[in-house]
């Protein structure tokens, strides 16, 4: 499987993951997170695979969090409308988010990426 890497161009830290895949010769596919969130399916897929609670998918700095007052929301809500709410909103999705196949990585860590791309 291709590594795809849902990012936002304007965002930081998506810059620098997109750095340091090219550093580490990785190859993967942009995905803009905005114009293209991943569907509902694809997300539940990879909720299961991080091992993650649900709410770590969320932007929490983000606008739409705020604005949606999922602060608030989330402790509520269930694993299927927080899903909902991710798929209808890609600003709402912690970014960069990767996936490998095997594994996915939500936010960069220089050393969880390490850890989960250059280990073998």
């Amino acid at each position: 499987m291709t590594i795809k890497m849902f990012e936002y161009s304007r965002c930081g830290t998506c810059r620098k993951a997109t750095k340091w895949l090219t550093a580490n010769d990785i190859d993967y596919t942009a995905i803009p997170i905005v114009d293209k969130p991943p569907t509902k399916s694809a997300l539940t897929k990879m909720w299961k695979r991080s091992g993650l609670p649900i709410r770590k998918f969320f932007n929490t700095s983000g606008g739409s969090y705020r604005e949606g007052g999922f602060k608030d929301r989330l402790a509520t809500m269930s694993d299927k409308e927080a899903i909902e709410c991710l798929a209808a909103d890609g600003m709402l999705i912690k970014r960069p988010l990767l996936d490998t196949g095997d594994k996915v990585l939500v936010g960069f860590r220089e050393a969880d990426w390490s850890d989960a791309l250059l280990s073998d």
